[in-house]
């Protein structure tokens, strides 16, 4: 297995909401452990960023509980779907990946819209678990119920055999 991970739209212009905002810390541990755990793998770390946050705004920013290399991919998108109408597949496929593991905002929208592109590419797909958001609090729980997931634990043996 080949893995990426996919952190989707963890932006300023999205994240504003005060129920939101009591989730980032605990969903951006997970999401920068894994994130870590991939760079050191020497895996891809794709920054995916939604053109609606005012692409070269402060809006447009990944928020800066995100921690971000320099190594890190970086695709810019107009749809829910972060492969429709971009270069991520390619760059998938360029970086010899198989599997992906998405994770980040919003749950019910390009998080799981992004998962269905995955598997219609022939990617294999996860969510990471504890590492999205939703707009609406039951949202997480839904995809939680209707896709797979991938925890820490399981992402960390991948990498080891990777």
């Amino acid at each position: 297995m080949k893995p990426a991970i996919l952190i989707i739209d963890m932006q300023q212009a999205f994240l504003y909401h005060p129920r939101i905002q009591s989730e980032v810390p605990g969903a951006c541990e997970y999401i920068n452990a894994v994130a870590d755990m991939f760079r050191e793998a020497g895996r891809p770390v794709v920054i995916v960023q939604d053109k609606d946050g005012g692409e070269g705004t402060p809006g447009y920013e990944v928020i800066p509980e995100v921690k971000l290399a320099e190594s890190d991919l970086r695709i810019s998108k107009a749809w829910n779907n972060s492969f429709w109408r971009t270069d991520l597949e390619q760059l998938l496929r360029e970086q010899d990946t198989d599997f992906v593991v998405v994770c980040g905002f919003a749950a019910e929208h390009c998080v799981t819209f992004t998962f269905n592109g995955a598997v219609e590419r022939d990617f294999g797909a996860a969510i990471l678990q504890k590492g999205i958001i939703g707009e609406h609090p039951d949202s997480v729980a839904a995809v939680y119920r209707d896709r797979s997931l991938i925890s820490y634990s399981v992402i960390r043996a991948i990498l080891k055999s990777a």
